[in-house]
């Protein structure tokens, strides 16, 4: 098996570590409301989706 001739440096393996650091999440604002989303799901708060109501939700 091979085996690595030097040693890796810190900043090479941080370079490597930080290209997959989390992003948060993209998120739509509700036209009727305001609440916040996430993009091409039902709203959770009313559940309406593209502007139809698809979900029963008790407030």
């Amino acid at each position: 098996m091979a085996t690595p001739k030097r040693k890796h440096s810190k900043q090479r393996s941080r370079k490597r570590r930080g290209a997959n650091r989390y992003k948060a999440p993209q998120l739509s604002k509700d036209s009727t409301d305001g609440t916040r989303f996430r993009p091409h799901r039902v709203n959770p708060a009313n559940g309406m989706y593209r502007g139809r109501q698809v979900l029963d939700i008790e407030v």
